[in-house]
């Protein structure tokens, strides 16, 4: 096993192409980092497709309900669900949306956030202090860069598995 700083605030997202690592914020957003834990943990976010992929903006995935490619997937509906948990409230911080960064998705509503999440591609500074900063890549990036585009993507990727590095 890697060398993690923190191995219960590191995710390890096996990807096609190999590991990534996320470093989560729970000093930042303690309610966005302990929820993915708790998905991770229960192996809600396994096989779940990458299903909106802008190129030079960001990877988005994480739809639980809906975006799982081994269980009755049908890539229209991926996107438009969450866990049965409750939403979130907003977490905004000064964290700027840099390359490699994780991002609570939501809908309008600034606390509908739930189980979906992306990871930027780029500097996406007009993001910040609209939606909630919660993690970053600390390795594997070029996996991530790797990842299918498109809205949605004809052939998506997905996150193969999806674990808090403490437990492995």
């Amino acid at each position: 096993m890697a060398d993690f700083k923190d191995p219960e605030n590191t995710i390890v997202m096996t990807l096609a192409g190999g590991e990534v690592h996320i470093e989560l914020l729970p000093d930042v957003a303690p309610l966005h980092s302990a929820r993915m834990k708790e998905l991770a943990r229960a192996g809600k976010y396994d096989n779940v497709a990458f299903h909106r992929v802008i190129d030079g903006f960001m990877a988005q995935t994480g739809d639980v309900a809906n975006g799982n490619m081994e269980d009755n997937f049908d890539i229209g509906r991926a996107g438009t669900g969450g866990s049965e948990l409750p939403d979130l409230p907003a977490e905004f911080s000064k964290l700027p949306h840099d390359r490699g960064t994780l991002g609570a998705a939501r809908s309008a509503n600034p606390n509908s956030a739930n189980s979906q999440f992306f990871i930027n591609f780029g500097d996406n500074h007009f993001l910040n202090g609209q939606y909630t900063v919660y993690g970053r890549v600390t390795s594997g990036m070029e996996h991530v860069d790797a990842i299918t585009r498109g809205e949605p993507p004809a052939s998506p990727d997905r996150m193969v598995t999806v674990r808090v590095a403490a437990d492995m």
